[in-house]
Parts: C-alpha cells; structure tokens; sequence
C-alpha cells in the first residue's frame, strides 16, 4: 500500500509541475474553466509530456433576477 501511495504522490507531483509549465498557477482569471483545467492538468500527470492536454469547458448558470 505504501508504494501505491508514493506512486501516486510523484504522478501529482509531475502534473503539478506541468499546468505550471502552462501557467495555469499564474491566471488572475478565478473562472470554473481555469479551475478545472487547472485540476485535470494536474490529475493527468505524466499524461501531459505525452500531448495530453485536457482542456475544461464551464457554463455556470447566472442566477435569476
């Protein structure tokens, strides 16, 4: 179980350091789409170095007046 364990932390680590790369921790834009690209980003992990790039599309409905 251990080992599982660091797997998985090194393969966050390295999608962490990918939507770096990308400049996703940077944004002033604080948008759903930003946010969950952000979190797909680095949930891909290694993914990313082999031309993955998740890309997340939010519509939010605006309340109603």
């Amino acid at each position: 179980m251990r080992i599982g364990g660091v797997i998985v932390l090194i393969w966050l680590i390295i999608g962490a350091i990918a939507a770096g790369q990308r400049g996703y921790f940077k944004q002033d834009n604080d948008s759903c789409a930003t946010a969950s690209t952000t979190l797909v980003t680095v949930v891909a992990g290694p993914l990313n170095y082999l031309g993955v790039n998740p890309k997340v599309k939010c519509d939010v409905p605006q309340p109603s007046k």
